[in-house]
C-alpha cells in the first residue's frame, strides 16, 4: 500500500458521507423536512473528519513533502487547501445554521439547506478530483522508496483523529451508521 492508498481510503469514507448528503438532501425536498439527527451527525463527521483529521493530515504530512515538487495549476496544495477551506466552512456552517428551522419543515431554511449541502458536495467531490487524478499520482511518481515508506508511517501513525474528536474506527462507524440509514453503499477501501 501507498501512503497516497491511506488517503484515498479517506477519501472514500469522506464520499460515503457526501453520498449520505445526496441522499439526505433528496429526502428533505421530497417530505419537506429535515432529519435532525442525521443531518448534526454528518456535519460532525465532516467537521471532524474530514476538515480536522484528513486535512490535517495532508497539510503537515503529505504537502511538505510535496512542498519542492512542481505541480500543474490546479494541483496545487496551498491552491487546493484555500479553496477548501474557505468554501467548506462557509457551506458547513450554512446547513448548521438552518437545521433546527429545516427539521421544523421551514422552508426557507430546507431551501438554504439543501443550497448550502449540495455546493459542499460538489466541492468537496472536486477537491478530492483534482487529489487523486493530479497531486497524488505525482506524489507516487516523485517520491523515492524511502520518502514513501516515512510519509506511509506517518500517516499511519498520526494521531489527527485523536486531536479532533474521535478515532479513526469511531469516525467510520459513523460514516458507516449514515450509510446504512441512507441505504448508501458503505465505501470499498484499498487493502494493504
Amino acid at each position: 500500500m501507498k501512503p497516497t492508498d491511506i488517503l484515498i481510503n479517506e477519501h472514500r469514507i469522506i464520499e460515503q458521507v457526501l453520498n449520505c448528503l445526496e441522499r439526505m438532501i433528496e429526502r428533505c425536498t421530497e417530505q419537506g423536512r429535515l432529519e435532525r439527527e442525521p443531518a448534526r451527525d454528518a456535519i460532525a463527521f465532516f467537521r471532524s473528519f474530514a476538515e480536522c483529521s484528513h486535512l490535517a493530515k495532508e497539510q503537515t504530512l503529505l504537502f511538505p513533502a510535496m512542498a519542492e515538487l512542481e505541480c500543474p495549476r490546479g494541483c496545487d496544495s496551498a491552491e487546493l487547501m484555500a479553496r477548501e477551506d474557505v468554501d467548506a466552512h462557509v457551506h458547513l456552517r450554512g446547513m448548521e445554521e438552518v437545521i433546527e428551522e429545516a427539521s421544523a419543515g421551514d422552508t426557507n431554511a430546507l431551501k438554504r439547506f439543501v443550497q448550502h449541502g449540495q455546493a459542499y458536495v460538489d466541492l468537496l467531490m472536486t477537491y478530492i478530483e483534482n487529489e487523486e487524478d493530479r497531486l497524488f499520482p505525482q506524489a507516487d511518481r516523485v517520491l523515492d522508496e524511502g520518502q514513501q515508506r516515512v510519509l506511509k508511517e506517518s500517516l499511519q501513525h498520526d494521531n489527527a483523529e485523536s486531536r479532533c474528536g474521535g478515532s479513526h474506527e469511531e469516525f467510520v462507524a459513523l460514516a458507516d451508521r449514515l450509510a446504512d440509514h441512507f441505504s448508501v453503499p458503505r465505501a470499498h477501501l484499498i487493502e494493504d
